[in-house]
Order: structure tokens, then C-alpha cells, then sequence
């Protein structure tokens, strides 16, 4: 869960900037509930937290690290 104490707002074309994407990919994870979001008025403010938890959730292991974790178990 996003407190108040983790870090700074983003504007969606700054989360798409730091993304790396369109606008309207952000504006569709947000529509679609994808991503946390802050509503300030009528502004939306995405959480430099909510953000990071985004990227780590779809980070995908190199193969190396895939195979030793199947090696741990015997």
C-alpha cells in the first residue's frame, strides 16, 4: 500500500518519461487500475513508490538466475 511518505508525485508525462512510454499507455494503466494513483482535484499524481513497485512486479529474472533457483531445491 502507498503511504504519504514515499516520495514525490509524478505527473503521468512525467511517469511516462521515466517509463520510457506514451502518455496513453500510462493513462490506460491507470484507467484500467494497473497502477496505484493519487487524485489531487481533478489532477491524477502517480507515487514515485507506486512506480517502482510497477517495474519490480514485471521485472523478468535473466535465465541464469531462472535455473539456479531450480537447483536449490535438492
Amino acid at each position: 500500500m502507498i503511504t504519504p511518505d514515499t516520495g514525490a508525485l509524478l505527473t503521468v508525462d512525467e511517469a511516462a518519461e521515466r517509463l520510457r512510454t506514451g502518455i496513453r499507455f500510462i493513462r490506460r494503466l491507470i484507467q484500467e487500475r494497473r497502477i496505484q494513483y493519487v487524485k489531487v482535484g481533478r489532477h491524477v499524481r502517480i507515487p514515485d513508490a507506486a512506480l517502482n513497485a510497477y517495474i519490480a512486479e514485471r521485472t523478468v529474472p535473466s535465465l541464469r538466475e531462472a535455473r539456479s533457483s531450480y537447483r536449490k531445491a535438492a
